[in-house]
């Protein structure tokens, strides 16, 4: 009890443990961004194979591949990466971003990722204080990070991630945690119609898809975790950010406009910045036009 009391009343201590339980997360994303897709695929897979009666000559249950096994090793020699090893950040540094064992080049993208969701669980922890909105705002922003980043890689928004986080939202205007129960089940109910029905529009007058099932199924997550309110603003705010980078790399980079760009990321950032700071952004916006 007199640990969180101490927390309760040091906010800025309280922040740094949660930044410092962000990095140890950051490391377990890590794993969830690179495993869940791969463990997806095999289960599709296998249910394939299954369905059509065919014998799977490579199955080998007695290694599972999930997300605590198999241990963490270097994808290039496959040793093992020992604990020390794989310390948060830290460990890329002292190794000088380099496998201990081969001297294999680690992707910098690891360390940032946990970088990353270290900051902004600081920021939720900061902004929120020692509260239940602060524990439930995390379990949010790490989903969002885990779900961007999947999104970014494979053009997929898992419902194994999606699904049950919306549900939380919807649990928890209950109690009025972040919105109320009516203001949730139509947010809801509005963020899915509403990619929906674009998806559809545009579908109709183009011939293509322009977005994925997992996109609506985000923007009703958010729906149900900040009420209908919040959506007019995280479409604004995802739109205008998509436009402009996907422009910037068809113009610069050369990127081909056949390929997809992910609009799951967009989405996402728009909807953490409507968690911590959509009422002043929209409150800014009503004093402005002298609403």
């Amino acid at each position: 009890m007199e640990s969180l009391e101490l927390l309760k009343a040091y906010p800025s201590f309280f922040a740094f443990i949660v930044t410092l339980v962000g990095l140890l997360v950051g490391s377990f994303l890590n794993v969830v961004i690179y495993r869940l897709p791969v463990m997806m695929q095999r289960n599709w897979q296998q249910e394939c194979k299954d369905y059509l009666g065919l014998a799977d000559e490579h199955r080998t249950d007695a290694e599972p591949f999930n997300l605590v096994f198999p241990l963490s090793r270097c994808p290039s020699c496959s040793a093992a990466i020992k604990p020390y090893q794989n310390i948060p950040v830290v460990s890329y540094i002292f190794l000088q971003g380099k496998c201990a064992n081969c001297a294999h080049p680690i992707a910098l993208r690891y360390p940032l990722i946990e970088a990353f969701t270290a900051l902004t669980s600081f920021m939720v922890a900061w902004h929120f204080g020692y509260s239940l909105q602060t524990l439930f705002a995390l379990l949010l922003t790490w989903s969002l990070i885990a779900l961007s980043f999947i999104d970014i890689d494979h053009q997929l928004l898992p419902d194994t991630i999606t699904l049950p986080v919306l549900w939380i939202g919807l649990l928890l205007s209950i109690f009025g945690l972040f919105t109320q129960s009516h203001d949730s089940i139509i947010g809801a109910i509005a963020g899915y119609l509403l990619l929906w029905t674009v998806y559809k529009v545009f579908k109709c007058l183009t011939g293509k898809e322009g977005m994925g099932y997992g996109d609506f199924k985000l923007l009703a997550l958010f729906g149900a975790w900040l009420g209908w309110q919040s959506l007019p603003l995280i479409i604004f705010l995802s739109s205008l950010v998509g436009s402009i980078i996907g422009i910037s790399l068809i113009l610069f980079s050369r990127h081909d406009r056949n390929k997809p760009i992910p609009f799951g990321p967009y989405l996402a950032a728009a909807g953490w910045i409507a968690l911590l700071w959509g009422n002043t952004i929209n409150q800014f916006y009503f004093n402005l036009m002298g609403l």
